[in-house]
């Protein structure tokens, strides 16, 4: 039993890990067939994507979940013995377990006999079952059933009136809403630890400095800070789900350049509070009668900086909220909000803590002047964290006008004046005076002024990856990057010399849009990219990325620079970059229809986001999927994986099970497969 325990705790972790992926591949109908005055055998029907299965009702101690069938106790029938099973299972060894297990694959059929007491019943009830593949399972699904029954006069089988149909990807109303709701949680403890997130909390510590001297009325700021971010993320799940937004409504909120433009507003704006040239204070008609000592400005200021997080957020997190979000798609909106409700829990719980810290600060003895210096240097940062919005919206809009060469001298001067300030040698009117530099500066000194000169080989092309999610991409920098990884790649040898050259079939449709990264050619357009492959005998790799998107920098700076990586990118494959909120319009001739939400989609971004999320039921970034011809993949897909071992033996499994499809060889690879 404590064997079986572990093992299904193992997946549900798998199955919360991957968060960007959304398994289920099993949809079910139900119904009933007549066999006599007012005898009835119910239906149901499991269709079973390929290449997965589910378990039988008779599965050993030990094992997986078995389907099973509970029966809502009514008067308006009796049932007839149990469930059974009218497919014959299959019997495989299942190596998860140990041991064979009968299982169904395609298709199984299940029934049950009743006796119905009147002449019009429905019959309700929930079935449980858990999915599996080679790779992964899905955590055990309940799925709830209405079967509506009137006497017929023909014995026939009789699809079921019942509201309900679990598509494969789509939403599930049935119960199992506890396990929905703790994987939620851990999703939103994963999102605290996302690159984009991590800066907001410095900055939610300085808010809450400001105007904390009283205890209770920065606990009070401080609660309120955490309930509001729990319930906008609640409230997203729902508007989603009514208004049949879909899983695109983070990104959109993320890289449109409205709330990117009020955001860097917003950062410039505190920053210059900080740095003590005004106090933000709202208008005094704005204050409450009820509580003299809480005013209406400050609850509003407090829900708007829990509004901040989580939007500012969405660049990192958008890949794990989305995958919650996409339950959204048809509609559903129990399931969503329960969604929303548990990462926003999570993922409010350690700033909200932070945000208590600062009425402990401020009742320190003496702890004036130290504390402005905490706001100056916090000021800083968060001048040079507003250039994050700016670039969303030069990047996503194509406007190019902020290069990485400018981003990161700007970079340089901001911390470059935040390291005199520290060793006072810029003062503002607000400090005390500097007699001398303690320890704990002088060590802030020197972390400065060394990330500092850090950034200085940037200017001149080099990758600096440990701040690749945060700088605008390497083909904005006026220095030729190809020339200086070919220089010191540590691949050596004629046959492995990296030319950054890569053989196309035509001139890549959108070019004038996008780039690949490293000197790597490819296309941006799906159609394309496949007949090229089609016409080299190659197989595709499919890279959804976007403009906005952290960990798709960071994937190409530490592990697609990487040089046998870039080896196989550029010889084995076909590469085609779709982004995913990219706003270029496209002409009517090719606007699309979505068959998710049935709306137009009429720009590369939607059209791209469309598709993955329909072919591939998820909209995380990045997603890179190896596919033959057809557009098939051929092995799992890949989201964000450091691991450049990992990534390489995936990339060799691709092009080896490739091989093996089409029969045939991969013209002179430069590498062993």
């Amino acid at each position: 039993m404590i064997r079986k325990l572990t093992i299904i705790i193992s997946l549900l972790l798998v199955a919360s890990y991957a968060s960007s992926q959304i398994y289920d591949p099993v949809s079910w109908d139900f119904g009933f067939e007549k066999k006599g005055e007012k005898q009835y055998e119910l239906i149901f029907t499991a269709f079973i994507d390929e290449n997965s299965h589910i378990y039988s009702m008779d599965i050993p101690e030990g094992g997986p979940i078995p389907t099973s069938f509970r029966f809502d106790t009514v008067t308006g029938y009796k049932l007839k013995g149990d469930a059974y099973e009218v497919t014959k299972p299959v019997e495989l060894l299942d190596e998860a377990f140990g041991f064979r297990i009968k299982t169904f694959s395609n298709k199984a059929e299940f029934r049950q006999k009743i006796d119905a007491v009147e002449s019009s019943i429905a019959v309700s009830g929930v079935v449980n079952f858990m999915a599996c593949n080679n790779a992964t399972c899905s955590p055990p699904k309940d799925v709830e059933f209405t079967i509506k029954i009137s006497n017929q006069s023909a014995d026939q089988v009789i699809k079921a009136d019942t509201n309900y149909r679990i598509e494969s990807g789509s939403p599930q109303t049935g119960k199992g809403f506890l396990k929905f709701f703790l994987i939620s949680l851990l999703a939103g403890f994963a999102g605290v630890l996302t690159p984009c997130v991590f800066p907001m909390i410095p900055m939610t510590v300085a808010f809450f400095s400001q105007g904390s001297e009283n205890r209770s009325k920065a606990v009070f700021k401080a609660l309120i800070f955490g309930i509001s971010i729990v319930l906008i993320y609640s409230s997203l799940g729902i508007l989603v789900s009514l208004t049949s937004a879909g899983a695109g409504f983070a990104n959109t909120l993320s890289t449109h350049w409205i709330p990117n433009t009020l955001f860097f507003a917003l950062f410039v704006l505190f920053a210059a509070s900080f740095f003590g040239a005004f106090e933000i204070v709202l208008p005094n008609n704005w204050v409450t009668g009820a509580d003299s000592r809480v005013d209406k400005g400050g609850i509003l200021a407090t829900f708007f900086m829990g509004l901040t997080t989580v939007i500012v957020s969405f660049s990192c997190t958008g890949p794990i909220i989305g995958a919650l979000l996409v339950e959204a798609a048809s509609g559903d909106v129990l399931r969503p909000t329960i969604g929303m409700f548990g990462f926003g829990i999570a993922f409010a719980l350690p700033f909200t803590i932070f945000a208590l810290f600062p009425s402990i600060i401020n009742r320190i003895p003496k702890s004036g002047g130290w504390l402005n210096s905490i706001k100056v240097v916090l000021g800083f940062i968060m001048l040079a964290f507003s250039m994050k919005f700016l670039m969303t919206i030069d990047s996503v809009y194509s406007l190019g006008i902020l290069s990485r060469d400018l981003f990161i001298a700007i970079w340089i001067v901001l911390f470059s004046l935040l390291g005199f300030y520290l060793m006072g040698k810029i003062k503002f009117s607000h400090d005390s005076d500097l007699t001398h530099i303690g320890t704990f500066r002088l060590f802030l000194i020197i972390t400065v002024f060394t990330f500092v000169v850090y950034l200085i080989p940037g200017l001149f092309g080099a990758p600096l990856k440990g701040l690749s999610s945060f700088l605008p991409s390497p083909e904005t920098s006026g220095f030729s990057l190809p020339e200086l990884i070919s220089e010191n790649r540590a691949y050596s040898g004629p046959a492995n010399k990296y030319t950054g050259k890569s053989s196309l079939c035509s001139e890549p449709k959108h070019d004038d849009i996008f780039d690949m990264p490293l000197g790597l050619a490819g296309y941006f357009d799906y159609k394309q990219g496949l007949a090229c492959a089609k016409e080299l005998g190659k197989p595709v790799l499919i890279d959804f990325k976007g403009h906005a998107c952290a960990n798709c920098k960071l994937m190409e700076a530490k592990v697609w620079s990487d040089p046998e990586v870039l080896l196989r990118l550029r010889d084995n494959f076909v590469i085609i970059s779709l982004y995913v909120d990219d706003r270029t319009q496209l002409p009517e001739n090719e606007w699309i229809v979505s068959a998710l939400d049935g709306k137009q989609k009429k720009s590369i971004g939607k059209i791209n986001e469309d598709f993955e999320m329909s072919k591939f039921k998820t909209n995380a970034l990045p997603l890179y999927v190896i596919a033959d011809h057809d557009g098939n993949p051929l092995n799992k897909p890949m989201p964000t994986n450091l691991n450049v071992e990992e990534y390489k033996k995936w990339l060799d499994e691709g092009v080896a099970l490739f091989k093996s499809k089409n029969h045939q060889n991969l013209p002179n690879l430069n590498v062993t497969i």
